[in-house]
């Protein structure tokens, strides 16, 4: 029998040529003959990669870091695996795990800083990314996962300087072709038309397109049709998109498939072709529930218990925090509901901060509740004045840092009407705004976007509307239980008629006119949130009754919303 030595050159020939299937046998007869040396596990590892066989090369790098688990590249390389599983937890503690023991370690950041991003951690990947890039300018991993990040929101400026201000990266021909990618997209969206198709040039030139970045390149193909004027030449583009989509082979990045569900959704949308655009949309969300499972029972046995444990009485009659701050604010609701819409018109008043949507209060509804589940709503009911005194003090000192020069700071986490309980008992004072629409708009608007971060209930469009009469059934419970003053806010009604909308609303805040709230869409401040586009526009009832246009594909969610006698308010 060959050598280990011998073998492992072996596997590297054949890996490299694409012959995955020598390659995994050559590693096989190595991790036989060197069972204690960590290189032929990882070699094991890599072929099944190679073979898409994630599961396979999760227990290969396993074996591998027994031997040896301080080796950095094999954490990273055990996440990609528990990636490609669809525990993309797991897969960001091993990114850590590497980085722990090669602090700076480029590939981990890279993926690290794409993870967070995917589970709604924007901010955190994106401060990760800048200060892997500040102490190493050459990680293009790095650099392209944060472009990628600035091209979600649009910034394509921003993303361009970046992807040139170190060149083409010299990683191999899979990175620059990424790195084409990447710039065609950004001059696309400043619409530098002749630059893109010369960007997408360089990277045909580089030679066949491969089969997991197919459908990135036939979507630029389709934007720069579109830009040109040529719905034909767009349409054909989009349908070779769809082929390819289904051949992307065992190298494609799962968010890359789910990005070409939703973009190919989009087109067809934009082209009335609700039958077309439904069915990427759904396969989509196929896609995502894979690692995103919903439990309506415990869904349910979590609202339950808000009800139960949190009646009038609790906090009628039972201790609650001292402090009497009138500065937090919440916007709460279901997402698409009108809440940065609120935000951003009170963001622009001189005494108000927007703060955009942080996950203070839901950390600290974990840390209170050790967890997030019904027993954990139970023991938050429980608390004395002493610990709920503590928290309120520790919330407000991070609150109040945010901008110590405001009289009204804004939080507009939609999730947050899970946790409206916790501000009761935190902060008596906090005022609490509800943002409401149709729900059937609601329902498409949700399905319809790609959301980072974790919302298993919009995979199934029937959980998507049972999970929007759960929601308007604990507002109801809320606002028959707070002391703390909660203001129904309806999107339309800022469509018919603004001025009144607005004089509720700072009323209800004990805020004075401020004019500048009218002129809210002119503002520069950066919005993370799916209505990015939408608030920079004055208001307008573009977004009211789309709905009716997918009825028929909307019928699981509708039949939901009449169950439960959510759609009587609404009438069509």
């Amino acid at each position: 029998m060959d050598s280990p030595d011998a073998l492992l050159q072996r596997f590297a020939a054949a890996l490299q040529a694409g012959d995955a299937q020598t390659a995994l046998q050559a590693a096989s007869d190595a991790c036989h003959a060197a069972p204690q040396r960590r290189e032929p596990h990882y070699a094991y590892g890599q072929a099944w990669l190679a073979l898409n066989e994630p599961g396979r090369a999760e227990q290969a790098f396993a074996a591998a870091l027994r031997i040896s688990p301080d080796w950095a590249e094999a954490w990273v390389n055990f996440g990609v695996a528990r990636y490609r599983q669809n525990a993309i937890e797991d897969a960001k503690v091993a990114m850590r795990e590497a980085l722990r023991r090669e602090p700076g370690h480029a590939a981990a950041t890279a993926n690290l800083g794409a993870f967070m991003r995917l589970t709604g951690e924007a901010e955190a990947a994106e401060t990760l990314l800048l200060d892997a890039l500040a102490r190493t300018p050459g990680n293009a991993g790095a650099r392209l996962n944060l472009a990628a990040d600035m091209l979600l929101e649009e910034r394509g400026g921003d993303a361009l300087d970046l992807l040139d201000a170190a060149g083409p990266p010299q990683d191999g021909p899979r990175v620059l072709r990424h790195w084409h990618l990447q710039r065609a997209l950004a001059l696309l969206q400043l619409n530098r038309l002749d630059d893109a198709r010369a960007a997408l040039a360089d990277l045909e030139a580089l030679g066949p397109i491969p089969p997991d970045i197919a459908p990135l390149w036939h979507w630029r193909r389709v934007l720069l049709a579109m830009a040109e004027r040529r719905p034909a030449v767009a349409g054909r583009e989009a349908e070779r998109m769809a082929r390819a989509l289904e051949h992307m082979g065992p190298d494609a990045v799962l968010e890359h498939q789910i990005m070409a569900h939703y973009d190919l959704a989009r087109f067809w949308s934009g082209n009335s072709d609700a039958a077309t655009a439904f069915t990427h949309w759904q396969a989509g969300h196929a896609l995502l529930r894979r690692s995103q499972p919903f439990s309506r029972d415990a869904h349910r046995a979590f609202i339950d218990a808000n009800i139960s444990a949190l009646p009038h009485e609790r906090f009628a009659a039972g201790p609650r925090a001292a402090n009497r701050d009138p500065a937090p604010v919440f916007i709460v609701g279901m997402p698409r509901s009108g809440t940065t819409l609120c935000e951003q018109i009170l963001a622009a008043h001189a005494q108000v901060h927007g703060a955009g949507e942080r996950a203070a209060l839901t950390q600290m509804f974990g840390a209170l509740g050790h967890g997030y589940g019904d027993a954990a709503v139970r023991r938050i009911a429980g608390l004395d004045a002493a610990a709920l005194d503590a928290a309120a003090a520790r919330y407000l000192a991070e609150l109040q840092a945010l901008a110590p020069d405001k009289t009204r700071i804004v939080d507009k986490m939609p999730g947050n009407y899970l946790h409206v309980g916790l501000i009761g008992l935190l902060l008596p004072y906090a005022k609490i705004i509800h943002c409401v629409r149709d729900p059937r708009d609601i329902g498409l608007s949700i399905f319809t976007f790609r959301f980072h971060g974790s919302h298993p209930y919009a995979h199934d469009l029937a959980d998507l509307g049972w999970t929007i009469a759960q929601q308007h059934r604990l507002m109801a419970h809320w606002r028959a239980a707070l002391p703390n003053p909660i203001l129904t806010v309806k999107l339309s009604d800022w469509v018919t008629d603004f001025d009144a909308t607005l004089e509720r609303v700072l009323t209800h805040l004990d805020l004075p006119p401020d004019p500048n709230c009218a002129r809210f869409h002119e503002g520069q401040s950066r919005v993370r949130t799916a209505s990015r586009a939408q608030v920079r526009q004055p208001v307008n009832a573009r977004g009211l009754g789309r709905w009716k246009g997918y009825a028929a594909q909307l019928m699981p969610l509708i039949a939901e919303l009449q169950i439960s006698g959510m759609l009587t308010d609404w009438p069509d």
